[in-house]
């Protein structure tokens, strides 16, 4: 399934910063109890003096639910260390090809060929639907000629071989200001993602931006030059509104047809095309291991509240019934 966004920025900066306090992020966490789908009590692993560890690895955007979620699970589960790495979503499934890893964080859905690379390796993927996702494009806040931008145009910055070099270039009503770009670099799912959307072709995209594997460069970036635009995850904006302009994107020729990042507006399939999917990929054979079984079904349970805390949206009740359900029918199986 794929998918193509209310401002609480106190409220997520504290959460983003506890999260940096809590599990390792290597760029891990703690079994006792938890409940299950049904409210049955999951079962922690036997205490032993080095905690059983779960690795993890991938995308920075996911990275922020599933550090919040192994935060949480650590409280409860006393044992078991989640060793959190952030790659980027390509590198977490080349890691998760290569049999190094229990998870993958994903911005984007896993490639047929990354699949076929699996599959070649006995690794069979468990795909689960944990959020959603608005990607945001955002400008100097000194920014006062744009407050709404069509596809059509943000093509015209950051198609390959683009000619443009300032904003007049995109519309001669704008100012003569050099544009300057930042955004996630190649091997992001927010890059895949991006460019597919806006580009027509995914990995397609101007040479002249400055890509960066952290989106708090990008904000930085975007905010220290008037003339600056960077694309990233909805919750990096919501966290620094005060840093930066987000830009309504209108699918049409009309700039008044567009649509702000909003929760409500990625929930409802609004914002278009920029709204998309967040996922966890699980190894299967992991899953013998109760470990992972419980960390996956708190993730999906209790561990779903942590999606709007840290800035992300919601799936609907039945999307997120539908990932309990394919998760406990995996595990049924091992």
């Amino acid at each position: 399934m794929r998918f193509r966004g209310q401002s609480f920025p106190v409220m997520l900066l504290a959460v983003l910063a506890a999260v940096v306090s809590g599990c390792t992020v290597e760029n891990g966490s703690t079994p006792n109890a938890g409940t299950g789908a049904g409210g049955e009590e999951a079962t922690a692993p036997s205490t032993s003096s080095e905690p059983t560890r779960i690795q993890i690895d991938g995308s920075s955007t996911v990275k922020v639910i599933t550090a919040a979620v192994a935060e949480e699970f650590e409280s409860k589960f006393s044992d078991v260390k989640v060793a959190l790495k952030v790659t980027g979503t390509g590198t977490g499934f080349k890691e998760m090809i290569a049999g190094r890893i229990d998870i993958a964080n994903a911005s984007r859905a896993v490639k047929d060929s990354e699949k076929a690379d699996c599959e070649k390796n006995n690794i069979e993927l468990l795909e689960l639907l944990v959020a959603l996702d608005g990607l945001t494009v955002c400008v100097n806040n000194e920014n006062t000629w744009v407050e709404s931008i069509t596809v059509a145009q943000l093509k015209k910055i950051w198609e390959p071989g683009s000619t443009v070099k300032s904003w007049k270039d995109v519309d001669a009503a704008w100012p003569d200001v050099p544009i300057v770009l930042f955004g996630a670099g190649e091997e992001s799912g927010t890059f895949d993602y991006f460019t597919e959307a806006i580009n027509g072709k995914e990995d397609e995209i101007t040479e002249n931006y400055s890509p960066s594997s952290d989106d708090n460069v990008t904000i930085t970036g975007v905010s220290g030059d008037k003339g600056a635009m960077g694309f990233f995850g909805c919750a990096y904006y919501f966290a620094n509104k005060d840093k930066v302009k987000a830009l309504k994107i209108s699918p049409t020729e009309d700039p008044a047809a567009g649509v702000a990042p909003t929760p409500e507006a990625v929930k409802a399939g609004d914002y278009k095309p920029l709204s998309r999917p967040l996922f966890i990929y699980v190894k299967k054979s992991s899953l013998e291991r109760q470990e992972v079984q419980d960390f996956v079904r708190f993730y999906l349970n209790e561990g779903a509240a942590q999606v709007s805390k840290v800035g992300y949206v919601d799936v609907s009740d039945e999307q997120i019934k539908g990932s309990r359900e394919a998760f406990e029918a995996a595990v049924k199986k091992e």
